[in-house]
């Protein structure tokens, strides 16, 4: 792979990455309701999901989708119905606040979710967003080089996989860290700030959920 191809990606990936998406979105929600630790952990999640997404477009996911598109369809269904389960379970995390004390001396783990599953469910979101997969399809390509004495184009894509995830990750990571940190002087105003910030992330979740629903088509 010429360097100047590789060059020209990472800066096309990073003005991507920056850029506020379903994936940016969810890893904010996430750190505004478990701090910057569920927050990184949730854009280590959306990694992987894409490190997965990296390895079904380079063992041909593309012929399968063009071959049978009512696949994607099913994939946006999973996706919207998942987001909506988060969305409710913030809400009723929200519900369960009402009537506590004011002064909370210490930041609260909102909702009661353990790291691990916060690491699945950022995952999961980001394996049923088709539009990873279609961004897959249509951008990494024109990065792959063709012709005498170019790397096979599986290894060139899964590559380009990685660069994509090492640029993204850090990305992720740093608003996760940043949303995280401001969220947390907030939670120690007490629990009616608490129970407002978990239904902005709840309405959050329900968004994406019908941002994906209105791609089905």
């Amino acid at each position: 792979m010429e360097t100047s191809v590789v060059v020209g990606f990472v800066v096309a990936v990073f003005l991507v990455s920056v850029v506020p998406g379903p994936d940016m979105l969810f890893v904010v929600a996430n750190a505004a309701v478990g701090g910057r630790r569920a927050g990184v952990v949730a854009a280590a999640g959306m990694s992987t999901g894409l490190a997965v997404h990296t390895v079904a477009a380079a063992l041909g996911l593309g012929a399968l989708i063009q071959a049978a598109p009512q696949v994607l369809n099913g994939v946006r269904i999973a996706g919207a119905a998942f987001l909506l389960y988060l969305a409710y379970l913030t809400w009723r995390a929200s519900r369960q606040h009402v009537g506590e004390p004011e002064d909370v001396p210490d930041v609260p783990d909102v909702p009661q979710r353990t790291l691990r599953k916060t690491y699945v469910m950022a995952t999961l979101t980001n394996l049923a967003n088709p539009k990873v997969i279609l961004f897959y399809l249509a951008f990494v390509p024109q990065f792959i080089s063709t012709g005498t004495g170019a790397w096979p184009a599986t290894v060139q894509f899964l590559i380009l996989g990685a660069i994509f995830i090492l640029v993204g990750f850090p990305v992720d990571a740093s608003v996760a860290l940043l949303a995280g940190g401001l969220t947390s002087k907030f939670l120690r105003a007490g629990s009616t700030v608490r129970r407002r910030l978990e239904r902005v992330c709840a309405g959050i979740f329900a968004a994406l959920a019908a941002r994906l629903a209105t791609d089905i088509h």
